[in-house]
């Protein structure tokens, strides 16, 4: 009866052996295995290399447009000029243009075929006016993956004259404008402004819509 029991006793002891030793090698086998995929997560990033603009800080833009003008009842015609503009803050800047063009004939001239309602000098179209500005969206341009250049699209309300048809007319002048920096000191414009006065000059009183459509360069100072 002992033996019995002896051998009952030691085939539970080797059985639990077994078992014991199967258990450790898979728990072994999935460490191993777990080890071998890695880390979930890799900490290491590949930095990209940004440059940053080297934005000029100065406050003074001198630039020079041209484009056309299209003077109301006399046509459209090429106009050219300058402008000069100081940077009170990132948003908003002052600026004063100069420019000119030179109208055309009216349509009753052309069709009559008689005498000239101007003469040469009094086709002269030269206008000044005290703007003042204000960027409404600055962003970027992308060209291509890797050369990005910064941008505004601002707007523009001011006064002053213009010489025209023998006469000194006081005008109003607004409109919009998108600024590209090419680089750190040249900037490019593309500008549409209407200048409006008051005029009897073809014998009734109306007002005149002169509408510009310009492209110019800048330099910061």
């Amino acid at each position: 009866m002992e033996s019995r029991l002896r051998i009952l006793f030691l085939k539970g002891m080797l059985l639990t052996a077994v078992l014991a030793g199967a258990t450790g090698c898979n728990t072994l086998g999935r460490e191993v295995a777990e080890d071998d995929r890695g880390p979930v997560v890799d900490p290491s990033v590949d930095r990209r290399e940004i440059r940053q603009p080297r934005i000029d800080t100065e406050n003074f833009e001198f630039g020079v447009f041209g484009g056309f003008l299209s003077v109301e009842d006399f046509g459209s015609n090429a106009a050219y000029g300058v402008r000069l503009a100081y940077h009170i803050s990132e948003s908003l800047f002052a600026e004063v243009m100069a420019g000119q063009s030179d109208a055309g004939k009216t349509s009753f001239e052309k069709l009559s075929g008689g005498a000239p309602l101007l003469t040469s000098s009094e086709r002269r179209f030269r206008y000044y006016d005290l703007s003042i500005g204000y960027n409404v969206l600055p962003g970027e341009v992308f060209v291509g993956r890797n050369r990005a250049f910064n941008s505004s699209l601002y707007v523009l309300l001011g006064a002053g004259n213009t010489e025209f048809g023998g006469e000194n007319l006081f005008t109003v002048s607004f409109g919009a404008g998108y600024r590209v920096l090419l680089t750190d000191w040249l900037a490019a414009h593309f500008l549409v402004r209407d200048r409006v006065f008051s005029t009897d000059l073809l014998g009734d009183d109306k007002i005149a819509h002169n509408v510009e459509f310009s492209l110019g360069l800048s330099w910061f100072f």
